[in-house]
């Protein structure tokens, strides 16, 4: 090995394999895309649908995943001051545990204070940022340092490197993706105007 890739390693020890990046990818342009899918020709009043009164509209559903997404951004930005992995962490077998837990909506949680829709935006507003996020996260896939070697504590699964805080942000979309589906699907969901 020369010296100047075995500077770039160790300048950069959180290198993803081409694998790693191209699975990301594809797992963030596909919920994206099923994301855009199911919200694609609502009119108001199928925006702001609640099957339930405690239970939340697409509009909040959307602007929900889009504040965790942002939120995702600043844990990545504050990534190489994170507290190291762990030796001996299996990074590949908590990818596969990212991938396959965090959309499942068997299991449901309460979203803090700070992760609430509040109707800040409109849902125009909401799916600009949604996207504008959404490409952002792409491009820290692509070139944000510290995607492995430091965790930061995910509050119910424990600690996640920057990569799987990356898949967790599509799976975040998946599983809410889902929930919109559920929403639509409600007994007295308004039919299209």
């Amino acid at each position: 090995m020369d010296t100047v890739n075995t500077v770039a390693i160790e300048a950069s020890p959180s290198l993803l394999s081409a694998r790693e990046i191209s699975r990301a990818t594809e797992y963030l342009n596909s919920t994206r895309d099923a994301l855009l899918a199911a919200v694609t020709g609502l009119d108001a009043s199928q925006w702001d649908f609640k099957p339930m009164p405690v239970q939340w509209s697409i509009a909040e559903i959307l602007e929900h995943i889009a504040i965790v997404e942002n939120r995702v951004h600043s844990l990545i930005g504050r990534m190489k001051d994170a507290p190291p992995a762990e030796a001996g962490r299996n990074d590949a077998q908590i990818d596969e545990f990212v991938i396959a837990a965090v959309p499942q909506r068997s299991t449901k949680f309460e979203a803090p204070p700070q992760i609430l829709p509040s109707h800040q935006w409109t849902p125009a507003e909401t799916l600009e940022r949604f996207t504008g996020s959404r490409a952002h996260t792409i491009h820290l896939l692509l070139n944000a340092p510290f995607l492995r070697g430091h965790v930061a504590p995910h509050p119910v699964f424990g600690p996640w490197d920057g990569y799987q805080w990356i898949l967790a942000a599509a799976g975040h979309a998946a599983r809410h993706t889902e929930q919109i589906q559920e929403v639509k699907g409600c007994i007295g969901f308004p039919a299209a105007g």
